[in-house]
């Protein structure tokens, strides 16, 4: 597990960013599995920044997102897909059908995870997927006690996760109480993750993931046993580390 320390929240938006260019332009053709959620906003500015500036293309690229809200459609201002369209999507030369993102309003739940999975089968893999985390230590919306054994799946949201996004709602009310997620098992057998962390809040659950044992009560902690991750952190989320 590499670990990259920035000064702030801006220097780690570019330090990742700089990792997808690179994925992109070493690999016109990659499969790119993306994240939502406060955090990556600042990545993708910079990957905008970087695409008008002409360094790479996205035509060729294919895209998974983690996860989505169970109930909300696609034009729903909270929903992801709608995120991904106002943050990336919308500003680079992607083809629309090499967007992929969980249905959530699929009538049939089961079919559209299995679907989902085939699709990033049929794709070859994917080669570099961007996480967040919760304070709770989840990755997508893999909430703790969560079997690692899984794929992508329909999902309950816990209370501590449902309470840290209403801040994206008018109330809590409004939050869905479900989401459909890749799976453990699909985030571990993608080629490279990137797993980026920011603020003082997030520092007791990077420690717990990077030096506490592997358990299902800290989902991300999995992440130890995969061959090739970085964690891309602020000061202040690399806080409760021992690095200088």
């Amino acid at each position: 597990m590499r670990i990259i320390v920035t000064e702030n929240y801006d220097e780690l938006s570019k330090k990742a960013a700089d990792i997808v260019a690179s994925q992109l332009i070493l690999k016109p053709r990659s499969v790119i599995g993306f994240a939502t959620g406060g955090t990556p906003i600042g990545m993708y500015k910079e990957i905008v920044k970087m695409y008008r500036e002409g360094k790479f293309s996205f035509k060729d690229v294919v895209t998974f997102n983690l996860d989505e809200y169970y109930g909300l459609d696609r034009e729903n201002p909270q929903s992801y897909y709608f995120y991904m369209m106002e943050h990336l999507f919308k500003y680079v030369d992607i083809d629309k059908n090499n967007i992929n993102i969980p249905d959530g309003r699929a009538e049939d739940i089961e079919k559209e995870c299995i679907e989902y999975e085939e699709k990033i089968e049929k794709a070859g893999g994917i080669d570099l997927q961007i996480l967040g985390i919760g304070k709770n230590g989840h990755i997508g919306f893999n909430e703790p006690d969560v079997k690692f054994e899984a794929k992508t799946h329909l999902v309950r949201l816990d209370e501590d996760t449902i309470k840290a996004n209403s801040r994206f709602f008018n109330s809590i009310e409004e939050v869905p109480t479900k989401a459909i997620s890749m799976g453990i098992k699909t985030i571990m057998h993608t080629r490279k993750i990137v797993l980026l962390a920011s603020g003082k809040e997030k520092a007791e659950i990077i420690e717990k993931m990077v030096n506490g044992p592997i358990t299902p009560d800290v989902p991300a902690s999995i992440l130890q046993l995969h061959p090739d991750v970085t964690l891309i952190l602020d000061r202040e989320a690399a806080s409760q580390l021992n690095i200088k």
